[in-house]
């Protein structure tokens, strides 16, 4: 709060904790928790204590906190806006980005609890704003009857390791490969590929790699395992399409899957038409994190809130939960072990400038709402690539396929428009793009 008077903190945070105590989904959250924190804004803090799943109204049964959440009062009116602008979405984009905000104390507790964590900051932004925190409304009603997406298997050889390939298909025009993010799997491109505008347009192939989804690890190879690098990543791209005789596809992927993309433009230009890589950059740093592993915190609720506060504020409620259940699903390892791809043994700094973009277009698109990988640090990898062309997507975070498709598609489409020679502009395209230096 920004210089409120002891009366009004105490009104604020006695709704705040009311709304809790009551709170549907923070209640089926925090079953079986026992945990008592703070929430410090500046010189004031509120407590929340859970016994056994329970949310009590005072601190008197378990004085001491566990850990301490802080940050100063502006920080939090910036937080506790209606549409927070970025980095103030998310308690995770705040502690990366926002100096001073910290979380002090136990923090194997705070990992076993960030998802409690964050519904509470929620409900207190919720409360902090009249009740009028931001509502993104329900998803469009999905059409009847059966939908275009199949799936199949297909048995692969990667390193001379025989391993069973998920992917599914959809539509007809040119082939393009979609890849997902780190520990996650195709599921992510499924409202991308029921667009009717994409179907009429696109052979779209979206697959599961090997560890995640539906793909089965190579054989022989046990749980815990598993770690991503750039020469196998890129093989199992190659692979597939060449299993599947797909003819010089366009390659759209985002995050760890975007930064394969910068790869594939490097080391194979002749085998792709073009490269769409999103939310990516040729070096990130930061994001490696030993709670994904950790066998003291239940990676199911971890992992998921990792990664939840890299979407946008506005981004529909749907679509975010919808990530935040794929996320919960990965495999023991899968995450971690693409991390330390993505943010570990990735590092193209010294390399992508020799991309030729002649003979493989490279076009870079990254959410206003990425902390991970920001716009500003896409900018800079894509003036590094001659030719290359950037574009900042507005409202949108790190998973813009999955959290928010409609807008991702209005940022697609006339990418698609220039790879293929229309110029159009797209139904619902942005104006204008950005060049790769950032002027006008």
């Amino acid at each position: 709060m920004t210089g409120p008077d002891d009366r009004d903190w105490q009104a604020f945070t006695g709704q705040w904790r009311r709304s809790c105590a009551t709170d549907a989904q923070l209640l089926a959250m925090g079953a079986a928790a026992t945990v008592a924190f703070l929430v410090r804004c500046g010189d004031r803090a509120v407590a929340f204590v859970f016994e056994r799943g329970r949310l009590g109204s005072e601190v008197s049964t378990r004085p001491e906190a566990d850990f301490e959440v802080s940050a100063a009062a502006p920080v939090w009116e910036r937080f506790w806006q209606p549409m927070p602008r970025p980095p103030y979405q998310s308690l995770f984009s705040m502690l990366a980005r926002v100096p001073g905000v910290k979380v002090s104390g136990d923090q194997l507790r705070f990992a076993q609890h960030a998802h409690l964590v964050r519904r509470i900051l929620e409900i207190g932004r919720t409360v902090r704003c009249g009740g009028e925190a931001l509502e993104t409304g329900p998803l469009p009603p999905a059409p009847g009857g059966p939908e275009p997406v199949t799936g199949h298997y297909r048995l692969l050889t990667i390193g001379e390791k025989p391993t069973r390939v998920y992917y599914e298909e959809a539509g007809e025009g040119r082939d393009v490969i979609l890849l997902h993010t780190a520990g996650a799997d195709a599921r992510q491109w499924y409202h991308v590929m029921n667009d009717p505008r994409l179907l009429r347009r696109c052979h779209m192939v979206a697959f599961d790699l090997p560890w995640h989804g539906r793909s089965m690890p190579p054989r022989g190879m046990w749980p815990g395992s598993y770690a991503l690098t750039t020469s196998t990543y890129a093989t199992t791209v190659e692979a597939l399409a060449d299993a599947l005789s797909l003819d010089r596809p366009l390659v759209v992927g985002c995050s760890m899957g975007g930064q394969i993309c910068l790869e594939l433009a490097y080391r194979s230009p002749g085998r792709f038409a073009a490269v769409i890589a999103c939310e990516a950059s040729d070096h990130v740093t930061g994001r490696q994190v030993g709670w994904a592993k950790d066998p003291r915190v239940n990676q199911a609720l971890f992992v998921p809130e990792w990664v939840y506060g890299l979407m946008a504020p506005q981004s529909p409620a749907e679509y975010r939960d919808e990530v935040w259940w794929e996320y919960s699903q990965g495999g023991f390892g899968t995450y971690h072990g693409d991390i330390s791809f993505y943010s570990g043994e990735w590092d193209a700094r010294l390399r992508v400038g020799d991309i030729d973009t002649g003979r493989c277009p490279v076009f870079m698109l990254t959410g206003e709402y990425d902390y991970s990988c920001t716009p500003e640090m896409s900018r800079h990898t894509a003036a590094k690539i001659p030719g290359a062309r950037f574009q900042m997507m507005h409202g949108v975070g790190h998973f813009p396929m999955a959290e928010n498709p409609p807008v991702f598609i209005d940022y697609l489409l006339p990418v698609l428009d220039e790879i293929d020679g229309l110029g159009g502009a797209g139904p619902g395209g942005p104006p204008r793009r950005e060049p790769a230096d950032g002027t006008s």
